[in-house]
């Protein structure tokens, strides 16, 4: 317990001397011992490396789980080293609850089955997303967690124990400068009024204090120069540590091109699977202006995509023998305006060719085939496939 104590006061101690010490170097009342050139840059590149690490972790966990509260609990669940339990994708909540819909609505519907298709596709998308999560928090996150809890942790110790060691010596440097001007004070005092038996005590012991002030001075400067390598080697492998956040980048942007690519390709069957449903939600075309505008979906493919094959249309004969199309009159209500996606050749004189991206006026007469609308572009008019076109407004 006696030890303890005599611990305790002595660390009290060094902890005062070390705060006037660092208190007068701030207000510019004592001398500081800088640090070379070299070792100062590789502490602002280790500062530069943990703070714009910590924002990139930061931010990749707000990408992969956007909900703060599951993040908690997943850094709760890190904490107590228990296993993060699994959770349903929103893709994968969605498919659950169309294909629980089309169980009611009937799934022999048109509505049914389609909600049945979409929600297996949905419920792929969300284990795709499930396994792009599990790979970049094991390929990323992990190693930007690992340096920032591990390796930064540990330069940060050695750093703050290089800074106590420069303190001390410091405190040494101005301890030996007292001495050294209180000798030269005393030798002075000495010349002037030589009083051998009280001069020479004085003078022994502040010789003697010199002595033990350089002797702390030559320790202090050792340890400093110690725990200057020490740090220096740490901070010098923050080179390896960028080339293994360098490594763990190209593996998330590899882990997030096969997830796109997998999206990418469930959408473009599913637009295939629904490009065989009869077309049941375009019947009231007729009455509805333009509400076949739906029908464009198995047309909008994601970029890459060919475009459509020429829609068929066996009452072309039978609608060129009764629709003037020079005697279309477009409606008072019922226009649109439509982008057009892909570039199309007219197949005769009642169709309109079309260029893609450009902007036309569409609309729908009674009698038409839902798969074609009356296109306008300035004093040109004709059909044109609704599966060309993108319908704005």
């Amino acid at each position: 317990m006696d030890f303890n104590v005599k611990k305790l006061a002595s660390d009290a101690g060094v902890f005062f001397t070390r705060a006037v010490q660092y208190t007068e170097e701030k207000l510019g009342q004592a001398e500081k011992t800088e640090l070379d050139a070299h070792l100062e840059n590789l502490i602002a590149r280790a500062d530069c490396t943990k703070n714009w690490t910590e924002k990139i972790f930061r931010q990749t966990e707000v990408l992969l789980q956007p909900n703060p509260s599951a993040r908690i609990e997943e850094f709760f669940y890190e904490k107590l080293d228990r296993k993060i339990p699994s959770r349903t994708t929103n893709a994968e909540l969605l498919g659950q609850h169309m294909q629980d819909a089309a169980k009611e609505f009937g799934p022999g519907t048109p509505y049914g089955s389609t909600l049945i298709t979409v929600g297996e596709f949905q419920r792929r998308l969300g284990g795709a997303e499930r396994e792009f999560l599990q790979m970049s928090a094991i390929n990323f996150l992990t190693p930007l967690r690992n340096f920032l809890e591990g390796d930064w942790k540990t330069i940060s110790k050695e750093r703050r124990l290089l800074e106590n060691r420069r303190l001390d010596l410091d405190i040494c440097k101005a301890r030996l400068k007292k001495a050294k001007l209180a000798e030269a004070k005393s030798a002075c005092e000495g010349d002037a009024a030589p009083d051998f038996q009280e001069t020479r005590p004085r003078n022994y012991v502040l010789s003697a204090s010199a002595s033990a002030a350089e002797h702390e001075l030559r320790v202090a400067q050792t340890e400093f120069d110690r725990q200057a390598e020490v740090t220096r080697l740490l901070l010098e492998g923050i080179s390896s540590t960028h080339v293994n956040h360098l490594r763990c980048l190209h593996e998330f942007v590899e882990a997030q091109a096969a997830y796109y690519a997998q999206c990418h390709k469930h959408m473009q069957d599913l637009q295939k699977e629904l490009s065989r449903f009869p077309n049941s939600f375009a019947v009231n075309a007729s009455t509805s202006g333009v509400s076949a505008g739906p029908s464009h979906l198995s047309s909008a493919t994601l970029p890459g995509a060919s475009p459509p094959s020429h829609p068929s249309n066996p009452s072309n004969a039978l609608e060129s023998s009764t629709l003037k199309i020079e005697e279309v009159k477009p409606p008072a209500t019922g226009t649109r305006k439509a982008k057009v996606l892909y570039d199309y050749d007219a197949a005769d004189t009642s169709e309109l060719s079309l260029l893609a991206d450009e902007l036309i006026t569409v609309y729908t007469v009674p009698g038409m085939d839902p798969d074609w609308l009356i296109g306008e572009r300035g004093n040109q008019k004709g059909k044109v496939p609704v599966t060309y076109l993108e319908l704005l407004s």
